[in-house]
């Protein structure tokens, strides 16, 4: 038996007026996922505990089966694990956005516009960061580069600071969530005189995108401990992402993390290429269980766009979903697929809740019947719900 979890980022959503009182997966043609539901178990179910944030740190540890209550030390060191920073146990690991932020005001009357800098490329930001680097990087603090908008800052011997996410305040004045830890402030102000004039943002002003002229730190934690995923479920695990969260997490379970070429993060991912990736660890490379975390409609709620939601879950579907559902039954492979959001991450509210998620689970041995399609409202009329 093969085991496959699609985590379809902040998939889950409320109904939406535009789309006729539908949620964006309501919405959604998935002609795929709809079928296996119909032939499967679906329900609801909590992944982020009481009192947690609703991160996608904590939602993607419980559904890989790692209680986050017991083995959460914080986000960014998560991410630091798959950039492949050393880390002490005095460390504070913190992650460090690139964002766009309004230009003429003093800098703590500044609005954030822009939590990914229209998200940027790995290339663009790493011209950036070697700026930062180049004025900040210390004995006591060091820069790394990670993916897109999302950097690692070691702080040696830090002390763990009180921080906000800035993609919680879009349009939001930002004084009133700026670090009260002088250095980490003082780091992000000067920040602005160095990015916001750089060639590289007055080049893509003049282009018409968003400058990612500041820092933004949060998401403050400490060196994380998992355990093995094959000593935990006897199973040799693999993940496909674009985000190095889940790489990291996958590194610090020892499991395999799959490059993908095109992999983005974003709507122009490489949906075939995760899928091929996924292919290939179950029939290829011995693995017997394969994580795909599909990050996309999380960034179209984070923006807003219920119409690049939709198409988002309609990528996940066609693209991923069928292209592996398809492969794995004509090569004979019988498999497990469950199908689920980390958390919801509402377009009306541009953030994330801790509400329960609607999942689907397809056991390809044994297929059951049932008229009901894969969405919140028809997950929650089934009467399944699983409260960890």
């Amino acid at each position: 038996m093969k085991y496959i979890v699609i985590l379809g980022d902040g998939m889950a959503d409320e109904p939406i007026d535009a789309l006729g009182g539908k949620s964006p997966l309501a919405c959604a043609e998935t002609p795929v996922m709809d079928e296996l539901a119909s032939k499967g178990e679906m329900g609801m179910v909590q992944n982020v505990p009481a009192g947690m944030a609703p991160g996608s740190d904590v939602a993607n540890l419980s559904v890989m089966g790692y209680n986050p209550a017991v083995c959460y030390s914080g986000r960014s060191p998560l991410e630091a694990l798959s950039v492949g920073v050393a880390m002490e146990p005095t460390d504070i690991v913190l992650r460090c956005n690139i964002v766009t932020l309004t230009e003429e005001e003093p800098y703590a009357k500044k609005t954030i516009l822009d939590h990914s800098s229209g998200e940027i490329s790995t290339a663009d930001a790493d011209i950036l960061m070697d700026a930062i680097r180049e004025a900040f990087n210390s004995d006591e603090f060091q820069y790394y580069t990670g993916t897109s908008y999302r950097h690692i800052t070691i702080w040696k011997n830090g002390t763990m600071p009180q921080l906000e996410p800035p993609h919680d305040h879009l349009t939001h004045v930002i004084g009133p969530y700026l670090p009260k830890e002088p250095k980490l402030r003082s780091m992000m102000e000067k920040s602005f005189d160095i990015l916001n004039t750089h060639p590289l943002n007055l080049e893509r002003a003049a282009k018409g995108k968003n400058k990612a002229n500041s820092l933004w730190f949060w998401g403050a934690g400490t060196k994380p401990s998992l355990q093995n995923f094959t000593e935990k479920t006897g199973l040799k695990g693999a993940m496909v992402s674009a985000v190095d969260l889940l790489k990291g997490i996958a590194v610090g379970a020892g499991m395999k993390v799959y490059q993908v070429p095109g992999a983005t993060g974003s709507i122009d991912t490489n949906f075939e290429g995760k899928a091929q990736a996924a292919i290939d660890a179950l029939t290829l490379d011995g693995c017997d269980f394969v994580y795909v975390h599909v990050e996309a409609p999380d960034e179209m709620g984070h923006q807003g766009s219920f119409e690049r939601k939709v198409q988002a879950i309609e990528n996940l579907d066609k693209r991923i979903i069928k292209r592996v559902t398809e492969q794995l039954e004509a090569a004979g492979t019988d498999f497990r697929m469950l199908v689920l959001p980390d958390h919801p991450t509402p377009v009306a509210i541009r953030t994330h809740v801790s509400d329960p998620v609607p999942y689907m689970l397809y056991d390809s041995t044994n297929k059951q019947s049932h008229t009901w399609n894969y969405n919140e409202k028809e997950a929650q009329e089934s009467g399944n719900y699983i409260d960890k």
